[in-house]
């Protein structure tokens, strides 16, 4: 059982919403503005927030933005938009994941058991040692980041994704892989962690094409090892 918050302004929607996850047990708060939703997440411990981009009192895009400045809950975008472009901006902004309209309950619920499984096997890490990667050093306990003793702000998911390819330092990591043990997903579309990546690489200071602790080799999958040692070409 989770504790959701639905961000939802139809009225049919919202409740056909709050019908579907009432029913599979869990406890459901539901706004239908920003403003509220901000109010909610101030106030009360959610496990998941669903929101809807089509917001009367402001973009979701815009919601999704200042949710991110005071909490790191998982949230899933709902949206009749498509655009390719926008959905990689959600996923740059903090989105955890997205659903096109129309959906069914079904694959919502799909969507949110990742989700929620993702955060709970974060949630719940017992104490680590301290990962050193050259001038990379993570924390999962804490987790908490710093590259040559300077913080890194990092999103949960680039922070999971982070921690899990220094806990390899040099090795290969598919792109299977990845999802499987990042995002807790058995498939899934390469441009999730292609947008996870780069933003990563900016927070590292570095690009895909002058890469210093993340290397891609196409086809293969991805490594992280020390500035200093030759790329595996």
């Amino acid at each position: 059982m989770a504790s959701v918050l639905v961000v939802e302004d139809d009225q049919f929607v919202r409740s056909a919403l709050i019908r579907h996850l009432t029913e599979a047990a869990h406890t459901v708060r539901s706004v239908g503005t920003a403003l509220e939703a901000l109010r909610e997440v101030a106030h009360f411990s959610f496990d998941v927030v669903i929101l809807d981009l089509g917001l009367p009192d402001l973009d979701g895009a815009e919601a999704l933005k200042m949710l991110r400045g005071i909490t790191d809950v998982p949230v899933i975008i709902v949206t009749a938009r498509d655009d390719e472009t926008e959905i990689v901006r959600l996923l740059n902004d903090g989105a955890d994941d997205y659903l096109t309209k129309p959906f069914s309950v079904e694959h919502l619920s799909a969507r949110m058991a990742a989700v929620l499984r993702r955060s709970r096997a974060t949630g719940g890490t017992p104490a680590s040692p301290v990962i050193r990667v050259g001038g990379l050093s993570i924390d999962p306990l804490r987790r908490q980041a710093e590259l040559d003793g300077a913080r890194l702000d990092l999103t949960r998911r680039e922070f999971d994704l982070l921690a899990f390819l220094a806990g390899r330092p040099g090795v290969v990591v598919a792109r299977k892989e990845l999802l499987a043990e990042v995002w807790q997903q058995s498939y899934g579309d390469d441009q999730t962690i292609d947008v996870h990546l780069s933003w990563l690489r900016r927070k590292l200071g570095e690009t895909a094409a002058r890469p210093r602790y993340l290397h891609t080799l196409r086809g293969v999958g991805v490594k992280l090892e020390p500035p200093g040692l030759e790329p595996l070409r």
